[in-house]
């Protein structure tokens, strides 16, 4: 599968048309792994613009995100897909 883009904390809120809360951006900000060229680190996430997917490196992170943007998912104006990379 291709995948294609780098999208910031922004502009993902832009794609869904929410706000993160504040607590979610800061862990995200230091967690966010802009080389894909290699593997995710467990502790990292990488969201591709095409397709709209956020890829976690480990369960874990994945969770700690979902859990943060499960209360917010009915506002979302487009679905955003959390996966895991293994």
């Amino acid at each position: 599968m291709l995948l294609l883009g780098n999208l910031s904390i922004e502009e993902i809120e832009e794609r869904v048309d929410v706000l993160f809360p504040d607590k979610l951006k800061e862990i995200m900000k230091v967690s966010q792994q802009e080389d894909v060229s290699i593997k995710i680190a467990p502790d990292k996430w990488h969201c591709f613009n095409i397709p709209f997917i956020m890829v976690c490196g480990s369960q874990e992170t994945a969770m700690v995100i979902y859990d943060y943007l499960k209360p917010l998912h009915n506002k979302f104006k487009q679905q955003l897909q959390i996966s895991i990379q293994k």
